[in-house]
């Protein structure tokens, strides 16, 4: 399995640097809360509320933001159900594709090959989109104002398959190989 070297890399570095007394950036493992589970999954609605705000006054570059963070936000929650903390978007995407890949939820991989980031040029996902919107210099767009709708339905999918999981009432447990 191609993530789980990166995934434990993920966990040993965030381990390290706690050791430290540093702040991670990687996943570490935290006490159960379902609460904050279900925070993520109110957060993200109301992200994906605020691109309905932007889309009235025309700050279109702002839209793109509230996307990922509406998707990021749900691979969040997933992560709250393991009991994994991430201050990472790189290691959230991989811990994802590693509990799907072993069928420990139903995920599609749009939503999560959609927060991976990725360091080759080649490889684009809506981090990229995200900051070139944010970024560049345009306040309006017609190319975000074209997927709008589109977009708008990978976020409500998304958000319905993190519900499910979030609210399965399902206990999950992090994979034994990523322990050790």
């Amino acid at each position: 399995m191609i993530t789980k070297p990166k995934v434990y890399e993920c966990f040993s570095s965030a381990k390290k640097d706690e050791e430290k007394r540093k702040k991670h950036k990687g996943l570490l493992f935290v006490g159960k809360d379902d609460k904050n589970a279900e925070e993520y999954v109110q957060k993200a609605k109301t992200n994906l509320g605020i691109c309905d705000l932007y889309k009235k006054q025309r700050l279109d570059y702002k839209i793109p933001e509230e996307w990922f963070y509406t998707m990021y936000y749900c691979g969040l929650a997933i992560l709250a159900k393991f009991d994994v903390e991430s201050r990472s978007q790189k290691c959230t995407a991989l811990f994802l594709r590693h509990v799907k890949d072993k069928a420990l939820i139903e995920y599609d991989d749009e939503f999560i090959d959609r927060i991976m980031v990725y360091k080759e040029k080649e490889e684009e996902t809506d981090v990229d989109e995200r900051e070139k919107a944010r970024y560049g210099s345009a306040v309006q767009s017609e190319e975000i104002m074209q997927k709008y709708e589109f977009m708008m339905g990978v976020c409500k999918r998304c958000i319905s398959a993190c519900e499910e999981i979030v609210f399965s009432g399902q206990k999950f447990e992090v994979p034994k190989e990523l322990l050790s």
